[in-house]
């Protein structure tokens, strides 16, 4: 059976619907950055959305390919995740959608290294007739956090973040955004599949005492 990390790392992807503090260890990704509303029409975010599972799927089906991975094992591509922020805002501003900066993600397994992930983008790129030169290998680790799974649109986010910086408060912690911690969306529904009500996604803020 292919290795599922919603399955085998459920901590991480199958949060509760209530508030929970996790610790994050460090991970590699597929990532493209960008500025702008997500939802524009063919715009850069759609593009870059475009980019990231070229490159996913190019790693995951290799093994029909003559380039062979060391310690390759067979894998269900993980879900897509944004890391999110505005300049000079602390959290997210929802109703300035314009205004945000992303990377946006979709996890390595760990066998996936930099060389490998180099041959991914340039057989990619040849074989899709697209340029994924902008994708990068990145690796973060985002440590202590709380997270929730939000049920429902994206545009109803505030109300679950509201309940997450109440339970920090109530449990002597706050929110520690930075330039290298950021809110952090993992997305479990396909979009173009699931009505907005039953969409589901885990909201992650890196916290500290």
């Amino acid at each position: 059976m292919a290795f599922d990390f919603k399955k085998e790392y459920k901590e991480l992807y199958q949060p509760k619907d209530m508030p929970a503090l996790v610790d994050v260890p460090a991970a590699n990704y597929i990532a493209v950055r960008g500025k702008g509303d997500p939802n524009e029409d063919g715009g850069v975010y759609q593009n870059a959305i475009s980019v990231l599972y070229a490159v996913a799927y190019t790693l995951k089906m290799s093994y029909k390919t003559d380039h062979r991975i060391d310690g390759f094992v067979e894998y269900v591509v993980p879900p897509l995740e944004g890391f999110w922020w505005q300049d000079g805002i602390a959290g997210v501003d929802y109703s300035d959608k314009s205004s945000f900066n992303w990377i946006s993600v979709i996890r390595l397994p760990d066998f996936i290294t930099r060389d490998v992930f180099d041959w991914a983008v340039s057989t990619a790129t040849k074989k899709k007739k697209i340029d994924c030169s902008v994708a990068e290998f990145l690796t973060v680790t985002e440590g202590l956090c709380v997270q929730m799974m939000h049920n429902g649109a994206y545009d109803d986010e505030p109300a679950t973040v509201a309940m997450i910086d109440r339970y920090l408060a109530e449990n002597g912690y706050e929110n520690d955004f930075s330039d290298c911690r950021m809110h952090h969306e993992i997305y479990l529904s396909d979009p173009r599949k699931t009505a907005p009500e039953k969409w589901k996604t885990v909201i992650r803020h890196p916290v500290r005492k």
